[in-house]
């Protein structure tokens, strides 16, 4: 991968690949997090505007100029970024460079665009709500953290939503959407040289100041934190976990080594315990969030609610357990990360997000170097980071009536 800064502070992130395709990624470095309280999910909401036309194209024709070559766009927002990307035959580099950049550039806002817009975002919203499995994490993050904005989803709330006006979203988009809180990433068949040229040209406006954010200090948790809230459902979501430590700590590392002894699939402990030797669950997994300065773990299973207390209690024993993990037990644990991770930035796509991931933290040399990291983990340092944060924990059920 090569790295470099333009003159007007934009990054540019670039790794050549000889394969058929190109992926460029746009990541604006802002997201929910970021939000005041008032403007929850206008991030969302921009994404979504930034695809409703351009002076000189309509969103039907934004997407049909790269899906007519065969390519895909589309864009996310999480609590900490807002990207929007293009896959391409390589030869079709640069219309997808001009398409992305007509978006980032010449968005409307057009009125009518903004109410059908806001009509779909709460479309979304309801939908997410509606589906217990989604949900489930919204009410375990909002239950986890008290003052940290990670609390709240990154669509923002029905009352939000309903309340955004063109003037908020558009003074959003120009305080955020600038060179030197962008990032640009490109991976596939390109000539870096001609590929750091056409960025240049298509992204040259100056810098301008970065809108000061508000550093949150989280209180300690101080006690096991549950909540329960029932529906008229056929059976029952639970979420267990703890907090942790956000993607830049060391300790992290150890994290994604537990994440893969205890949920990395069908032969993870977790999986085996609940759903193969027991039955009690067809839906099993274990999930490690770590962003710029929070973090957390989770184990959770859709059950029936006599089945909530026997899981917990197997949880509670796996975690226990992981103080005397075997040597094979870690070292599976280890090629499986190794695989995954090397298998998954096979993909363009994949690896410009990866290399996006790893700048966020200001450590890019982790594309290359993150599995040495994970390889030099110990059971040693396990029995460590489990005793140091698996303590408190915060237990979230949507159970049925």
């Amino acid at each position: 991968m090569k790295r470099f800064i333009l003159r007007n502070g934009l990054t540019v992130l670039l790794k050549q690949k000889p394969t058929n395709s190109v992926a460029v990624e746009i990541t604006v470095k802002v997201g929910s997090n970021n939000e005041p309280l008032k403007l929850k999910g206008i991030s969302h909401f921009i994404e979504h505007m930034l695809f409703e036309g351009t002076e000189t194209r309509n969103a039907r024709e934004l997407a049909n100029e790269i899906e007519r070559l065969g390519g895909e766009i589309n864009a996310f927002t999480s609590n900490e970024r807002t990207g929007y990307y293009v896959v391409v035959l390589y030869k079709h580099f640069d219309k997808a460079l001009e398409i992305l950049a007509d978006m980032f550039h010449n968005p409307l806002f057009d009125e009518k665009m903004i109410e059908k817009e806001r009509k779909v975002i709460l479309d979304e919203v309801n939908m997410t709500y509606d589906d217990p499995k989604i949900h489930q994490w919204y009410l375990f993050q909002e239950l986890m953290y008290k003052k940290h904005p990670c609390r709240y989803p990154a669509y923002g709330t029905r009352k939000s939503v309903l309340n955004l006006k063109k003037d908020d979203l558009v003074k959003f988009y120009k305080e955020n959407y600038i060179p030197n809180n962008i990032i640009i990433s490109i991976a596939g068949n390109i000539d870096e040289k001609v590929a750091l040229k056409k960025v240049q040209e298509a992204f040259s406006k100056p810098k301008k100041t970065l809108p000061i954010r508000e550093t949150i200090t989280e209180p300690k948790q101080t006690k096991d934190l549950k909540k329960i809230e029932k529906r008229k459902i056929s059976q029952s979501y639970m979420v267990y976990g703890y907090r942790t430590v956000p993607r830049g700590h060391p300790d992290s590392f150890i994290l994604d080594v537990i994440k893969s002894i205890l949920g990395r699939g069908q032969s993870s402990k977790m999986f085996n315990e609940i759903r193969t030797k027991r039955g009690l669950a067809y839906s099993v997994g274990f999930h490690y969030e770590a962003g710029l300065d929070y973090g957390w773990v989770a184990v959770y299973a859709g059950t029936n609610k006599k089945n909530i207390k026997k899981i917990k209690e197997i949880i509670l024993k796996e975690i226990e357990e992981l103080k005397n993990v075997s040597t094979e037990e870690l070292n599976d644990a280890i090629n499986f990360i190794e695989g995954d991770y090397l298998l998954s930035n096979e993909d363009n796509q994949s690896i410009a997000d990866t290399m996006v991931g790893w700048e966020m933290i200001n450590k890019p040399e982790l594309l290359e170097g993150y599995v040495n990291k994970i390889k030099k983990v110990k059971k040693e340092d396990i029995k460590k980071v489990v005793n140091r944060y698996f303590k408190k924990s915060a237990h979230v059920i949507i159970q049925q009536v």
